[in-house]
């Protein structure tokens, strides 16, 4: 226990800290004299999840009711947090706190813990290193309190209860947590008033009542309300290791060239088989790659492309890079060429058929990026469905990002034709059948005599989307004299109270 050393990284106000720099990038940041407040859905209405400067000024505290502070605060600014997006970039931020050490983990929602054991020489010491890192975090924008010490538990307690930078020694740890109130043996909030209501409100006080006492108390107490399994954490009589997640390997592919070239083509294939061997060892697939040349002017030209499924097939990716190298800015020349996978994705490894060849479900991927890379991302379209069941509302086109999603044709239901009009053509009745289809009409200058129908379907509108007065839909498979089968619908009713007399339409022809 003697020889370890933990850093605690409290962030007591990282969302707010967040969203104040996303909003300051985008220039509607409020002036700091403005009570800002980021809100969460609770149980009786928005709840306040993180408070500015200001807020806090006004006596406005986390855990309150939205309703209950706009009556102490009318002029409160509320917007709402984004808890996905704070937990995503607390993880980058533990993933960029390797500068210091490799041995970072994510400590709730609000911290970070680093196992700097044997790495703070390096940095000049701790006092520097600590130093160091409030000035790093400091310029991105957060606020920050630091401890270091021999435990984790003891680390966490100084970083929220000490001083703005504490360093406590291995036989310093008793003294130096003996005046810090019981909250800092990261404690749930009904075990800290029940120890306040016993006169135990600091970790000293706790430590002097008799073991057998505590342990006859909260023998079968869960870890995060046993106050004596907490205290044996911060005193280094119980091991709580910094368990590490492993960071996501950088798969990245260069040339170094002897003299300044004008065209990167010929190195590709060796660039690409040597990058999809590292793929294939890691177990990933890549979905974007980023090809750069760093010219001798000191420049550096870069090129982006991306597949629609996790692929690490040499030729499929440098197939990719077709016909689009004319981007690149060559200048005077460039002497080294890097291709790195920028988003990788895990590929299970791909069963060999007895026939001896890959069984892959690849094709229609593979034909994708083959038009996006000829015809460029905006001129090619997969459906996207959408959650209506108003069938020009059901699927919209979407931009190629991935593969189109199986769930979009098996969603298709086959009782009704892949293709419709937009918008749907409104068709002249000749002679209706009561409850029925029209008889025969009259579309696009032609007289169609209906022969067979199936129906009707009806279709309401959506309530909660449509205008009032929005009139219901009743759908009929039609065929004419001359073979050909439309999807019909009469748009009202007779006396509905929503109109005059009902329209019919052509939506869809079917094949």
């Amino acid at each position: 226990m003697t020889g370890r050393r933990i850093v605690s990284i409290s962030l007591p106000h990282f969302a707010m800290d967040r969203w104040k720099r996303v909003t300051e990038r985008q220039g509607n940041a409020p002036p700091d004299d403005i009570a800002v407040v980021l809100a969460t859905e609770g149980q009786h209405g928005p709840v306040i999840h993180a408070t500015n400067r200001a807020a806090r000024l006004a006596g406005i505290a986390e855990g309150a009711r939205v309703v209950d502070v706009k009556a102490i605060c009318p002029d409160l600014r509320v917007e709402y947090a984004d808890v996905a997006g704070d937990r995503a970039a607390l993880k980058r931020l533990m993933i960029w706190a390797r500068r210091w050490c490799p041995w970072t983990v994510v400590d709730s929602t609000q911290g970070l813990i680093l196992d700097t054991t044997g790495a703070d020489h390096l940095l000049g010491g701790e006092a520097a290193m600590l130093i160091d890192m409030e000035t790093r975090l400091s310029l991105l924008g957060l606020t920050v309190q630091l401890a270091v010490a021999p435990t984790w538990g003891a680390a966490w307690a100084l970083a929220r209860f000490g001083s703005v930078r504490s360093i406590c020694g291995p036989d310093q740890i008793a003294q130096r947590l003996a005046p810090l109130p019981v909250a800092g043996l990261r404690l749930d909030a009904d075990t800290q008033l029940l120890l306040h209501r016993l006169g135990l409100k600091t970790i000293g006080a706790l430590a002097k009542v008799p073991r057998m006492s505590l342990t006859r108390r909260f023998a079968r107490a869960a870890l995060h309300t046993n106050p004596q399994l907490r205290l044996d954490q911060a005193m280094g009589h119980l091991a709580e290791p910094v368990a590490s997640p492993e960071a996501q390997p950088r798969i990245k592919a260069q040339a170094r060239l002897p003299d300044p070239i004008q065209d990167p083509t010929a190195y590709l294939p060796a660039l690409c088989a040597d990058l999809c061997a590292q793929l294939v060892y890691h177990g990933f697939g890549c979905r974007r790659l980023h090809l750069s040349v760093y010219r001798t002017d000191g420049e550096v030209s870069t090129l982006d492309v991306a597949t629609a499924a996790p692929s690490r097939d040499p030729d499929h990716l440098r197939g990719l890079f077709r016909d689009r190298l004319v981007q690149i800015n060559p200048g005077f020349g460039f002497d080294l060429i890097t291709l790195e996978a920028g988003v990788v994705e895990s590929v299970e490894t791909v069963q060999i058929g007895l026939d001896g060849k890959h069984q892959t479900d690849l094709h229609l991927p593979l034909l994708i990026d083959r038009l996006v890379a000829r015809l460029g991302e905006r001129a090619v379209k997969h459906p996207e469905l959408r959650c209506s069941h108003i069938p020009e509302r059901a699927q919209a086109n979407g931009a190629v990002l991935t593969a189109p999603p199986p769930a979009v044709q098996d969603a298709q239901r086959k009782d009704r034709p892949l293709r419709l009009l937009t918008p749907p053509e409104e068709v002249r009745v000749v002679y209706a059948v009561p409850e029925g289809p029209p008889a025969q009409f009259i579309w696009r200058r032609q007289t169609h005599k209906v022969t067979r129908y199936a129906g009707p379907e009806r279709i309401a509108p959506e309530w909660w989307k449509d205008r009032p007065g929005t009139r219901l839909r009743d759908y009929f498979k039609i065929e004419d004299q001359t073979g050909k089968r439309l999807w019909l619908y009469r748009e009202g009713l007779h006396e509905d109270g929503r109109g005059g007399d009902p329209r019919w339409f052509v939506h869809g022809m079917f094949a």
